[in-house]
């Protein structure tokens, strides 16, 4: 009698048809970026294809999940995904579940970090494979690397994790992690992540990023700030066969009096190997150089209305006839588009502070954020291919809302196929439209203008604040 009851309940539907709402429609650029067969791969990998036959299934709790980091606002809470639910239920006439958030919330929670983290990955590394020859630096995949802060809600399970900075009362701050990230300069995808906590022992940048070398190709080139133009930095690098292009660190100083000359403010010196440091074995240091020879680059960057700016580049690319002064200094010019991808990440998409209340929660919302962000740039890339544009030409918030507008009726599979590939072709079309200004060398101060208000910040617990109103009552 349960084998007969189950047979008779519609099965959920495909991957296929929800992945259709990102770009899997036949004859478009990248359709396979985010194939059925991908999600299914990798979920199964996890063992974790769970509810196949129930409303919250992995695709449908994953789609719901990518919908709420997608949005903002009331759209982006668990009630506004059980909505958006419904109403894909109702279309494709399938049993609709009820208003209670919690069966969502469960589902969201048993979701795989490592497969979400796979998926992402994949994601970008496929996108990066097929990146448009004219996408590329001289041929080379140029990739930015930079850190970034995010909180989240103070409970004693996330400050336990990543706890708040030891300058604030208990209970007054809010728990904090950093991340290090690597984005390619071609595509804007975020390549690779870690996260930590925001101070202790090695949870700096540079302890970030050490764990990340392996996701690093051999011919890759590094574009990174001053913070990580060390001598192991560069050389860990080196040993990977990746190329390293940073501007000076500031306890260095550049002296282009010596050295072997290639031009003005070009020149080749030598850095000596330090002493071994505490973080590295033994084994590892033997396999550093004695002295490694790096070029110094000092260009100047023009701005109307401020002064002239100086700055020194240091990089491994030493071949002056293969790699000029000015296209050095255009390299590392790129470097703000980080800066431009982190905002992109930590405000379009509001991962400045998560809502997740548990550390696992915290990090699945992280690579659910990050495989949302591959994937609105995955379909910014594909409008620029068809629409001979970059990538970077085009803006993330404008994709992002044409994107969303269209997802419901792609995802529902409420209209032929062929209507479908016209409504994707007309959305690409209008994609390549919204574009952003060309910012060559851009520097900004990390300065507000406007202030958000004028209440004072917490200096007390809550519980201490209302003890206070109540008194005055």
């Amino acid at each position: 009698m349960d084998s007969i009851a189950r047979s008779r309940v519609p099965r959920c539907p495909s991957f296929r048809q929800v992945a259709a709402a990102f770009l899997s429609q036949p004859g478009l650029p990248f359709a396979q970026v985010l194939s059925a067969e991908r999600i299914e791969r990798i979920f199964a990998k996890h063992g974790n294809l769970f509810g196949m036959s129930a409303i919250y299934s992995t695709v449908i709790t994953l789609w719901a999940f990518l919908g709420q980091v997608l949005r903002d606002g009331k759209e982006a809470s668990c009630q506004s995904a059980v909505a958006e639910i419904v109403a894909y239920q109702q279309l494709t006439r399938l049993p609709a579940p009820t208003a209670d958030t919690g069966d969502y919330c469960r589902a969201r929670a048993k979701l795989s970090e490592e497969a979400l983290r796979d998926l992402t990955v994949e994601v970008a590394e496929e996108l990066e494979e097929q990146a448009d020859a004219a996408w590329l630096w001289k041929g080379r995949h140029a990739k930015l690397v930079d850190g970034f802060t995010f909180t989240m809600p103070d409970t004693p399970a996330n400050q336990h994790e990543y706890p708040q900075q030891a300058s604030q009362k208990e209970g007054v701050g809010f728990p904090i992690a950093r991340a290090c990230v690597i984005l390619s300069l071609a595509t804007a995808c975020a390549m690779a992540l870690a996260v930590g906590p925001y101070a202790g022992k090695e949870t700096g940048e540079t302890a970030l990023l050490r764990s990340l070398l392996d996701s690093l190709e051999a011919g890759d080139v590094i574009v990174a700030d001053r913070f990580y133009c060390s001598f192991m930095m560069v050389a860990l690098l080196l040993n990977q066969g990746v190329d390293v292009c940073a501007r000076l660190h500031q306890r260095r100083h550049a002296d282009f009096r010596r050295g072997k000359r290639l031009g003005k403010y070009d020149h080749l010196i030598e850095w000596n190997r330090p002493a071994k440091p505490p973080w590295m074995d033994e084994a590892t240091y033997g396999l550093i150089p004695e002295k490694m020879v790096l070029r110094e680059i000092r260009f100047k960057v023009f701005q109307p209305g401020y002064r002239v700016q100086s700055l020194t580049i240091v990089t491994t690319l030493t071949d002056p006839e293969a790699f000029t002064a000015e296209e050095i200094a255009q390299l590392y010019g790129f470097r703000w588009n980080s800066e431009l991808d982190i905002r992109a990440i930590k405000q379009s998409l509001h991962l400045d502070h998560v809502r997740s209340k548990s550390p696992e929660m915290v990090r699945k919302e992280l690579w659910t954020t990050l495989l949302g962000y591959n994937l609105v740039r995955t379909t910014a890339a594909a409008a620029a291919l068809l629409h001979g544009r970059q990538p970077r030409q085009i803006s993330f918030t404008g994709t992002c809302q044409h994107l969303l507008k269209s997802w419901m009726v792609l995802s529902a599979n409420v209209v032929t196929p062929e209507a479908a590939l016209r409504l994707c072709q007309t959305l690409l079309e209008r994609i390549s439209r919204v574009t952003v200004a060309d910012r060559p060398g851009r520097i900004e101060s990390r300065v507000l203008k406007r202030r958000r208000h004028r209440y004072p910040l917490m200096k007390k617990t809550r519980a201490e604040l209302q003890r206070q109103l109540q008194k005055h009552k």
